[in-house]
């Protein structure tokens, strides 16, 4: 028997899931999904051990332990300058995509319309899907990867009631300007928009590049609900302790869908992922530097083997235009990898309602050790070179 609602209609398999399995079945290099094979600082580690140690194994608060949220709310300060009551105003969820669904399943209504980001990490279609949204993207378009205010002038219309935005952003490394930031930051405020704002990479930035809350913008802090995690940010990415920061009253409603999809999670790791967030900024530092210096040893090998690079400004990911390789398409290319060369990557136009701005591109992860991405570009030069 199958029966399948329409609300997961056309969704099938992630594409992560999908492109890690065929690494596992040809042996290849796996640079598709945007893991670390590294763990994060070894005294976080310990922490959670200690709290294992230490009775941290049943429910933890719905809403977080205190311990986290009040680190939240002190990071946010610290950083950003942002103020938030950690009792109100910080959830801790299990991990950012649960954050994002959860916001979503909280604040939309079927017939709403979302303004999004594109391309786009693939839950956003799925929890819009699943709220009963309407999508509406404004496309990020190669080379440059940069925003269209006017096309995001045009995506809003009467019915829309929410902006998603992700920056730095996934698949493209694009760190969003101060210019793309306060026109975000406009429309919102003109159309009374609800924001949620995706920044789990958010300090994975390279090249000087910054990254500024949204919420820090002049009539944004009321409106702006922001989503982070511990798992991009300290190599932790099993761990899906993630978090919501906003104003009380949005809060409240991401929390009432959350309380009835884990109500809670990783009670001994909230405690670890708080020792984490009050570690001096140096460890952060080294962590951006030593993933600066993958990125550059991955796009240098991709360019030299003939690749069309698009050299990221923050995240995970490194994107390619393989039509120099003599592929049209990046899906088929993606396809052919595992066998032609034993390496792993993922196509561009999963992320796309516009296939065809995507087609050609692919994405890379090189938050990987130096040497797996070494012989990751010996593979390819042997393929392609």
């Amino acid at each position: 028997m199958q029966r399948r609602a329409q609300r997961v209609t056309g969704l099938g398999t992630t594409v992560f899931a999908e492109m890690s399995a065929l690494a596992l079945r040809t042996g290849a290099v796996n640079l598709g999904q945007g893991f670390p094979d590294t763990d994060g600082p070894a005294e976080v580690v310990e922490a959670a051990v200690e709290a294992l140690r230490t009775g941290h194994n049943q429910y933890a608060p719905g809403i977080g332990v205190p311990a986290l949220r009040a680190a939240i709310a002190e990071h946010q300060r610290r950083h950003y300058g942002i103020d938030l009551d950690p009792d109100t105003e910080v959830l801790v969820t299990t991990g950012a995509t649960e954050g994002i669904a959860a916001a979503l399943l909280g604040l939309i209504d079927p017939g709403d319309e979302v303004v999004v980001l594109e391309p786009y990490y693939d839950s956003y279609v799925a929890c819009v899907q699943m709220a009963g949204g309407v999508r509406r993207p404004v496309t990020l378009r190669a080379p440059d990867f940069r925003l269209d205010v006017d096309e995001l002038r045009a995506a809003v219309s009467l019915r829309t009631r929410l902006l998603l935005v992700n920056s730095p952003h996934n698949p493209t490394g694009t760190v969003l300007r101060p210019a793309e930031l306060g026109a975000l930051a406009q429309v919102a405020v003109e159309h009374d928009l609800v924001v949620l704002t995706d920044e789990v990479y958010e300090h994975l930035t390279f090249d000087e590049h910054e990254h500024v809350p949204l919420s820090t913008y002049p009539g944004m802090a009321e409106r702006t609900l922001t989503v982070s995690s511990a798992g991009k940010t300290f190599s932790f990415t099993g761990w899906k302790v993630g978090w919501v920061c906003g104003p009380a009253g949005l809060v409240s409603s991401v929390l009432t869908a959350k309380q009835f999809l884990t109500f809670t999670s990783g009670a001994p790791l909230q405690p670890a992922v708080a020792h984490a967030l009050g570690l001096p900024s140096t460890v952060l530092d080294d962590l951006r530097e030593s993933l600066e210096g993958k990125r550059n040893l991955l796009c240098d090998g991709l360019a030299s083997i003939g690749f069309d690079v698009h050299v990221p400004e923050g995240t995970y990911f490194a994107t390619t235009d393989v039509r120099p390789l003599g592929y049209a398409d990046g899906t088929q290319f993606c396809r052919d990898l595992p066998t032609r060369a034993g390496v792993v990557a993922i196509p561009h136009q999963v992320f796309y309602d516009d296939v065809d701005a995507g087609r050609p591109l692919v994405r890379w992860a090189f938050c990987k050790r130096d040497d797996v991405l070494s012989d990751a570009l010996d593979r390819l030069a042997k393929a392609f070179g």
